[in-house]
């Protein structure tokens, strides 16, 4: 009997959650499958089966339990037994099958028969994103047709369920006999959730937080990626978005005013020569911050490919702890949203964060006259305690410099741009 306990997340975590049981009681398991999701307060991890043999499941969804702890076992000696009796349902299947095949050499046609499927792993259950959807929208697993691996409900299959319910049944009136419908549900809160709320309003409490605002003329930027858009896609695979500018205007801005890329441990401040960039991604289950490493000294594609890359694997659930720990600065992007404007609140141990919001066309005054141009704010919010004033506000300048004017700010001449680029 092999008992499974519950791996450690990382350092200064002592309890989990089961978020979410693969497999069911009594089921047989081949070694390395995964049998469960687990949410700690950092991320969600996935439990693998040591052994192939019978599950029995000890601790239920939704329930909290200690580190170490375990969550199930299995049974090895019904290894033997298990495979027997699957041997003997193909057998048994297989008069079945002979009949089908000599309809379909009959000279008539005749209707196939549709054989019933046989479950597989993880067949009908949803992934993360894909659960939390039909959760806010009352979709039932049972009535979507899973296409991810071995039949699992992707984000796509759900999506396209909702787009081709009828018309009728999503603008149907909330009345029922009459009377508004007053309906209410309760979901426990993810351990994720609570953790991110404690460090918020810790933030609030604990540091002398102040945000700094000004607006970027985004047309020289705009005019690049219209340019080279498809020509970078081409080449390396990934779209030309704005966070790699950002990014990179970012690190040329931690490395002038190097107090912006530091933080306060006890009574001492503590600097960094390299920048750590955390990007902010909103995830089915909270608010997460993957880290792209070293950031100052990657080219635009890798800048790109690194923030693809882990921003699919926070919204899947599937990020690691040392993927998001250890980050010196963070950029959050509400503008994907609609934000035209907000303070964000730093990211603890961090000691700012710069906030970009939506590109909205404005008229602006340019050389004497009125033009329109598209425009961002942009705000910075920092700990007053270790940046001042002008640091900050010096800062955000930088920043605003460097994205109205990438090539000759990052490179000191005006034909650079397929430089700049690594075209």
């Amino acid at each position: 009997m092999i008992e499974m306990k519950v791996p450690s997340p990382g350092e200064s975590i002592t309890e989990v959650q089961i978020a979410h049981w693969l497999k069911k009681d009594g089921d047989y398991v081949e070694k390395d499958e995964e049998l469960c999701e687990i949410d700690s307060d950092k991320a969600t991890l996935t439990l693998n089966a040591e052994a192939s043999g019978t599950l029995k499941i000890l601790v239920k969804e939704g329930e909290t339990i200690e580190v170490g702890k375990v969550v199930c076992t299995i049974d090895e000696k019904a290894e033997a037994s298990a495979k027997t009796t699957a041997k003997e349902i193909v057998k048994q299947q297989e008069p079945a099958q002979q009949e089908v095949n000599a309809e379909k050499k009959s000279s008539k046609p005749a209707p196939q028969k549709e054989q019933p499927k046989q479950p597989s792993y993880p067949a009908g259950i949803p992934s993360i994103a894909a659960e939390k959807i039909m959760k806010e929208n009352s979709v039932n697993a049972g009535s979507i047709d899973g296409t991810g691996k071995a039949g699992r409900i992707t984000k796509a299959d759900v999506l396209e369920k909702l787009q081709s319910k009828p018309a009728s049944k999503a603008s149907a009136s909330p009345e029922q006999n009459g009377t508004p419908a007053r309906n209410e549900r309760r979901e426990k809160m993810s351990m994720l959730r609570k953790r991110v709320g404690e460090r918020l309003v810790a933030v609030k409490q604990q540091t002398a937080m102040l945000t700094t605002f000004n607006e970027v003329d985004m047309s020289a930027i705009m005019s690049i990626r219209k340019q080279y858009k498809d020509k970078f896609k081409e080449q390396y695979g990934v779209g030309l978005g704005f966070m790699s500018f950002f990014t990179k205007a970012v690190c040329d801005a931690l490395q002038v005013f190097p107090a912006v890329n530091a933080r306060i441990d006890g009574e001492e401040i503590v600097y960094h020569d390299y920048c750590d960039i955390g990007i902010a991604v909103s995830a089915p289950k909270g608010l997460m911050v993957p880290v792209i490493r070293n950031a100052e000294g990657l080219t635009f594609a890798e800048t790109e490919q690194q923030v693809l890359e882990l921003a699919a694997k926070a919204r899947d659930g599937k990020i690691s702890i040392d993927e998001m720990t250890g980050g010196t600065f963070t950029i959050t992007n509400g503008g994907v949203f609609g934000s035209m404007l907000s303070t964000p609140i730093i990211n603890p141990p961090q000691s700012a964060i710069l906030g970009m919001h939506n590109i909205v066309e404005r008229p602006v005054a340019h050389e004497g006259q009125v033009v329109i141009r598209p425009v961002m704010y942009v705000a910075l919010s920092y700990d007053h305690r270790i940046i001042d004033g002008r640091e900050s506000v010096s800062f955000l300048v930088r920043v605003k410099q460097l994205l109205e004017n990438p090539v000759s700010m990052l490179l000191g001449g005006q034909d650079g741009v397929k430089m700049l680029l690594g075209l």
